[in-house]
């Protein structure tokens, strides 16, 4: 009950906002939503009492604030949003989706050593074993918005498994497999082609639950070798190298705004 009516008052306080014309939230949130740290971090610099609203420190994380009217300031000094950063990047295999790895795995930001990447973070995963494409963003608001599943943005595969593919195959995936106690299904499926002794099919998902594509693949007692995401939309990775990055382009953000509509 205390959760539900903790998150009621926040949707009520955004609401408002919104329609006062501004951008109310939570000081925690607005820090992170600026590009200044991540929310968690935020946490602890509020505590500290490193945080000032309006020239007054603040030590509560829940203090509602406006991105757009409040001066929010660390140390004393003026937060302001950073300038907004979209990069893809070709993952190579055997990377882990993280900044940090406790186990000292080679990561994906070892892709981007050349790039301030302070505030980047990926948007969504590739587990370890998977390659394609990877957007960073310092965008908190883009990065939700490309990850919930209510906007629909396809995510398209391109998967090796271990057999000779049928029909029966991708209607299955589209149908719908058990596993774990999840239903997971795919927008779509093909067939791309075949050879001697496997097959490449292109899956398309919608959610992007975890290891979504691999889980219904053991559902049906079938091993994928290789899996590579290649286009989140109308976004391809195109011929960029492995292990290579770019920035994306004023159109293609422009793209993906609209498709989230955001």
């Amino acid at each position: 009950m205390k959760n539900n009516s903790k998150r009621q008052k926040f949707l009520a306080a955004s609401k408002a906002g919104s329609e006062a014309g501004g951008k109310r939230t939570m000081l925690s949130r607005a820090l992170s939503k600026l590009g200044f740290c991540s929310r968690t971090q935020a946490e602890v610099l509020i505590a500290a009492g490193r945080v000032s609203l309006a020239g007054r420190i603040v030590t509560d994380p829940e203090t509602w604030v406006d991105i757009d009217r409040d001066v929010i300031a660390v140390d004393g000094q003026k937060v302001v949003a950073e300038t907004p950063v979209y990069l893809m990047l070709n993952k190579p295999r055997g990377l882990v989706t993280t900044r940090h790895d406790p186990e000292g795995r080679p990561t994906v930001f070892d892709c981007l050593r050349d790039v301030n990447h302070t505030h980047l973070s990926p948007v969504g995963r590739l587990d370890k074993a998977s390659e394609g494409l990877l957007l960073f963003s310092n965008d908190t608001r883009f990065a939700q918005a490309l990850l919930d599943p209510e906007t629909h943005v396809a995510k398209t595969y391109h998967v090796q498994i271990d057999r000779i593919a049928d029909q029966s195959i991708t209607a299955a995936l589209m149908q719908g497999l058990d596993h774990d106690g999840e239903r997971l299904s795919a927008r779509h499926a093909t067939i791309l082609r075949t050879g001697e002794r496997n097959s490449w099919l292109e899956i398309v998902l919608e959610e992007g639950r975890n290891r979504q594509i691999r889980r219904m693949l053991e559902a049906l007692d079938i091993a994928c070798l290789r899996l590579i995401r290649v286009a989140i939309g109308p976004l391809a990775l195109g011929d960029l190298e492995k292990g290579a990055y770019r920035a994306l382009t004023q159109a293609e953000v422009g793209v993906l705004r609209r498709l989230m509509r955001i």
